[in-house]
């Protein structure tokens, strides 16, 4: 299936590591043209390369942008359309997390996680939708996550900032519809990365995360599963790149978990 991404301009905001990582190769794959917005310029840059390697058809460009920094994000989608001509999508990709109990954690911690997975998100949005409302076209997936839909143990701010992701993608969904822009959310399960090679410096699987999740553990968490396996990357940017896509054009406000049942909601 043709899924009518080539010569599209894609944004990924978080594209150097694990799931972000994983949207771009399929975003670029199917022939879209992909501007990497990442703190981890390194780590953005391996990606690219990796690309170019596999022999994506897509252009590739990496943006060092900290989507906590209302100015960066502006300046760097600037540059995206003054480099591509237009945006015709956004993936809101990065997340960062770490387990704890609530009253063990300070507010510092708490306003960080509510500034990367909440207001970054707001942040994108807010500065690329003024252009595809222009242009009468655009597509925004946003990572959410099954914690936001039932709320998780150890996760209390982070579960509750996704959920506040999935209630601004419904409202901007009926904002913004008539000018023919999309709003979707993707709430992936556990994924855990391939390896360490698939881990920026910057990302909360970065530090021995990985390793963490021997076979043993990984064999563990997937009995919670009702396909009793763990998500990959790729599952969710399939899932992402078709909602991004024109086959999907006829949703929008909608929220779709990609965890192998863990909710069924």
């Amino acid at each position: 299936m043709d899924l009518t991404l080539k010569g599209k301009t894609a944004i990924v905001t978080g594209g150097g590591s694990n799931i972000g990582r994983g949207i771009v190769m399929t975003m670029a794959g199917e022939g879209a043209n992909v501007a990497l917005f990442d703190i981890d310029e390194a780590g953005a840059q391996a990606v690219v390369r990796q690309a170019k390697e596999e022999g994506v058809s897509g252009r590739l460009e990496v943006y060092p942008t900290d989507v906590t920094d209302r100015q960066q994000v502006e300046d760097s989608i600037r540059r995206v359309v003054e480099e591509f001509g237009q945006v015709h999508i956004l993936v809101n990709g990065v997340g960062w997390d770490q387990m704890g109990f609530f009253l063990d954690q300070t507010p510092e911690f708490h306003d960080k996680i509510v500034d990367v997975n909440y207001m970054g998100s707001l942040r994108c949005m807010r500065a690329v939708l003024p252009h595809m409302v222009e242009n009468g076209y655009g597509r925004i997936v946003s990572l959410g996550s099954d914690a936001g839909r039932m709320g998780e143990y150890h996760e209390a701010v982070y579960s509750g900032a996704k959920a506040a992701v999935i209630a601004l993608t419904k409202s901007l969904a009926r904002e913004v519809g008539r000018h023919g822009v999309t709003l979707n959310v993707v709430c992936p399960g556990l994924t855990v990365p391939e390896g360490p090679e698939a881990v920026g410096s910057s990302s909360m699987w970065a530090g021995g995360m990985v390793d963490f999740w021997t076979t043993e553990r990984r064999d563990s968490a997937s009995r919670r599963y009702p396909l009793r396996r763990l998500g990959t990357a790729q599952d969710v940017a399939n899932v992402v790149v078709f909602l991004a896509s024109d086959r999907c054009n006829f949703v929008t406000g909608q929220t779709w978990s990609v965890s192998g049942g863990y909710t069924m909601m």
